[in-house]
């Protein structure tokens, strides 16, 4: 289905919104500002949600967040970061993924999912076991990348993609977009960061194609432009689409921020809704200014350069912190990671300490005071 519609969420508008201000995105409509960032959980068989994913996804709906999105989800087994990841490149994954999406919204949140493909970085093992690339012989597989060049020099060298390859994985993220919203996600988010196929694509230090799609920005730019229409074709109309940049390679010569302005654009009247605005993890040698909030400036930029709503992502861990991001038009919402592995229910307890009104779940109301 193709789109015409377009949103202009609230605090675009001239009026300060708060961290605990409803927010909408075209026919979606989130309690709060609070999303819960997509972390992966390397705890699937063959790509299916499990009742990990369940619970862990569930619990976070219940802690209060406004959305919850799954973790790096492969359009193609071949683009999974390792072989326990979360999958969606076959109509059977659907059903599991189902039962996670009812828990998400029956609780109150928005359900969201990434679709991803993690190019030259796939074929590794989970962290907990290393994270390096995994041989053929204990389980893995060839990947892919724009061009030959490894993340590790240890890695085998990636494939790669020629223009058939290309279409293949445009369709397998269109599909992908098919089966999540035949699984009851509301939000799809297309993962074009953190080093992965997409993120590869954008950036000279990994791409140096010659073809229609290496060189110039317009050029290194095509593969995730084709995958935004393809998948914004796929989706009704009423559901949001975002899309995760790395905001800078943190590397001389790389992607970096007037890159992320730009794309933004273009993105935005393409139909996406809103900007993820992570950082690195394309190249080792990256040298990443470290400090809470880190990020919180590309997303600045995104939201006040480009016109288009963004999400802060990055050592947010304080309410008041969270807060000011918000009432300051930083950004549109902030996305949390491992604050909420540590506390689930930290919307919950933000909302108390910024007298916002209160979270509980009515089942938990004793435990109120």
């Amino acid at each position: 289905m193709a789109t015409t519609a377009t949103t202009t969420p609230t605090s675009l508008d001239p009026i300060v919104a708060s961290l605990f201000d409803p927010i909408t995105f075209r026919g979606v409509t989130s309690r709060n500002r609070i999303a819960v960032s997509p972390m992966c959980q390397y705890s699937s068989i063959d790509g299916y949600a499990s009742d990990w994913h369940l619970i862990h996804l569930g619990s976070r709906a219940v802690g209060g967040a406004g959305i919850v999105i799954s973790e790096a989800t492969a359009v193609t087994a071949d683009g999974r970061i390792s072989p326990s990841d979360l999958g969606i490149w076959s109509d059977a994954h659907i059903e599991q993924l189902s039962r996670v999406t009812r828990a998400i919204r029956d609780h109150g949140a928005v359900a969201g999912v990434q679709l991803a493909h993690a190019g030259r970085k796939a074929s590794s093992a989970r962290p907990w076991d290393g994270g390096r690339q995994l041989a053929f012989e204990h389980g893995g597989w060839q990947t892919v990348g724009p061009s030959a060049i490894p993340f590790h020099d240890t890695d085998r060298a990636p494939s790669e993609l020629n223009a058939l390859g290309i279409a293949s994985i445009v369709a397998a993220f269109a599909e992908g977009a098919r089966r999540a919203v035949a699984a009851g996600f509301q939000l799809i988010e297309i993962h074009a960061a953190h080093g992965y196929l997409l993120h590869e694509f954008l950036s000279p230090l990994s791409n140096q194609r010659t073809d229609d799609y290496g060189g110039t920005f317009e050029n290194r730019t095509r593969f995730l432009r084709d995958v935004v229409a393809a998948v914004r074709a796929t989706m009704p109309d009423d559901l949001a689409l975002w899309v995760r940049l790395s905001g800078t390679d943190w590397a001389e010569n790389g992607w970096n921020g007037d890159d992320t302005v730009a794309i933004s654009r273009v993105l935005a009247m393409m139909g996406v809704d809103l900007i993820d605005c992570s950082s690195g993890g394309l190249v080792r040698t990256q040298k990443i200014a470290d400090a809470p909030g880190y990020q919180v400036p590309f997303a600045s930029r995104v939201r006040n350069e480009a016109g288009v709503a963004s999400g802060a992502v990055g050592r947010i861990t304080r309410p008041e912190q969270a807060a000011d991001i918000i009432e300051r038009g930083e950004a549109d919402v902030v996305l949390l990671a491992r604050q909420l592995l540590r506390d689930p229910y930290w919307p919950i307890h933000a909302a108390n300490a910024l007298g916002a009104p209160k979270l509980w779940p009515q089942q938990y109301t004793r435990a109120e005071t």
